[in-house]
């Protein structure tokens, strides 16, 4: 009888340890659940819907990804949720290579795409603004717009040498302004020379280019 409250008190021990062990566990269970459950709930929103906050998505993916993997170790027979982890994390990989195209900025329009070759990419936008050109780099301007047409002249299609013209007259517009501001003699020498290389080489290649396309549509 003496040995009664000491055997009631192991008892109480072990009771209590399994006790302890068994909601380690079943919070364990629930953490990996709440992994999966998240990932399946972010795969079901609309792909455009979670542009604005992907950032904040994916970040919370990490925290519970790392979550699910630490509640393993605590998890007696973890087979079943070893696999639930593994499955969810290839799902959600895969969805985020999805997310990759949707998140990627739309391809330029072949008249901005040759804005940007002309003038550095997205200098020139649909507002045809040239704010940005100043009577310290106008010359480099030109320079940069009339040698990427010299390379690539016989790459142009009439619509082409069209838009390369009208850019052409709207720098031509801006330096109107800016040699008001202090445009040196000598970078005015040269955006001359360079000018004087442009029409020639505008005029004859533009020819050429139309004449193609007739001929291409004569066929």
């Amino acid at each position: 009888m003496k040995n009664m409250p000491l055997l009631s008190g192991i008892a109480l021990i072990i009771l209590s340890f399994t006790s302890c062990k068994d909601e380690k566990q079943e919070k364990a269970q629930k953490t990996v659940d709440s992994y999966v459950a998240y990932v399946d709930s972010v795969k079901n929103i609309a792909a455009d819907d979670l542009k604005a906050d992907w950032k904040a998505v994916d970040a919370e993916y990490d925290k519970k990804a790392q979550e699910a993997e630490l509640a393993l170790a605590d998890i007696k027979d973890n087979s079943v949720a070893t696999d639930k982890v593994n499955t969810t994390k290839v799902k959600y990989e895969e969805f985020k290579k999805e997310m990759t195209t949707v998140l990627a900025p739309p391809a330029p329009s072949p008249k901005q795409q040759l804005r940007n070759a002309l003038f550095g990419e997205g200098k020139i936008g649909d507002d045809m603004s040239f704010a940005w050109v100043n009577a310290q780099n106008i010359h480099s301007v030109y320079q940069q717009f009339v040698h990427t047409v010299e390379n690539n002249k016989d790459r142009y299609s009439r619509e082409d040498w069209d838009e390369i013209k009208l850019m052409y007259e709207a720098l031509d517009s801006r330096k109107n302004t800016v040699e008001k501001e202090g445009l040196t003699a000598e970078d005015n020498r040269k955006i001359a020379g360079l000018k004087l290389k442009f029409a020639p080489m505008y005029t004859l290649n533009r020819m050429g280019a139309k004449s193609e396309e007739t001929a291409a549509a004569k066929k």
